[in-house]
């Protein structure tokens, strides 16, 4: 049986009358990433926000490890092992990778000052973990000078160093080239093989199916898909049931024009 980090039971978000979620069943199992999908509106946001504790659900369970959580927050979410990498990272591009890694969560001796040494070492083993290869950078490389995808690896590795079991990544190959997406997709895999996970959120269907070993697909706030990557042969199908979702009268409209043939011919 699986290993599930967590699992959200029916859960519900509504603004007055509006529902943005509407009875949502969603898990992540350790090491396995999950691709989650779904036109503008279709409630990633707010399930995002939901995971990382910014928002508060109107209704549902969520469950860390097979345990029920009460009283759901920020400080729960990360308490549970979740770290969110926004679309924008929250980089601070002037300052070094080692100071980004460790901003708020400095390293201290025994006296109480800042232990540089010992960021430096962490930085260094934090980015050979996720598989930082070019000997061009080291820890106290300026963050500005990195690609995006590189970027997104600093991202991934400050999240590792907050003890996260659970990344999540907010559109992270957007506006990325093939080769910084490549350069993701490394970060990525090199983080579930040390056993953690990846909630990976796209709009680009080919990146999600490339890297996803399982596939969720909201729409107006509801779960229209859940899939494994075994049963979903390419991107091209699951493209095709995402159209589907969305325009369903484009395959049912050429079936009543047939219908409406025969009827005529018989007349």
């Amino acid at each position: 049986m699986a290993d599930r980090l967590i699992e959200l039971r029916e859960i519900t978000k509504s603004y007055g009358n509006v529902y943005a979620l509407g009875g949502v069943n969603l898990s992540v199992d350790k090491g396995e990433v999950v691709g989650l999908l779904g036109d503008n509106g279709a409630g990633k946001s707010t399930l995002i926000k939901i995971l990382a504790g910014a928002v508060r659900p109107t209704s549902g369970d969520i469950l860390v490890r097979g345990k029920p959580v009460t009283n759901w927050n920020a400080g729960r979410s990360r308490e549970s092992g979740i770290e969110t990498v926004f679309q924008d990272r929250a980089l601070a591009v002037q300052q070094s990778i080692v100071r980004n890694i460790f901003m708020g969560n400095e390293k201290g001796n025994r006296f109480g000052f800042l232990d540089l040494k010992k960021e430096v070492s962490e930085a260094s083993r934090l980015m050979r973990e996720i598989g930082f290869t070019s000997r061009v950078f080291t820890p106290n490389s300026i963050v500005g000078q990195l690609s995006g995808g590189e970027r997104q690896g600093v991202a991934i590795a400050r999240a590792i160093y907050k003890q996260a079991d659970l990344i999540i990544l907010d559109e992270p190959t957007t506006a990325l080239s093939l080769t910084e997406t490549n350069k993701v997709f490394h970060f990525v895999r090199q983080v579930r093989a040390s056993g953690r996970s990846i909630l990976f959120i796209g709009h680009n269907i080919h990146h999600v199916y490339d890297i996803a070993d399982r596939f969720v697909v909201l729409d107006r706030g509801k779960v229209a898909l859940e899939v494994s990557k075994a049963d979903m042969k390419s991107a091209e199908d699951l493209i095709r049931f995402m159209e589907h979702v969305a325009h369903p009268e484009l395959t049912e409209k050429p079936k009543e024009k047939n219908k409406s043939s025969r009827s005529k011919g018989a007349a």
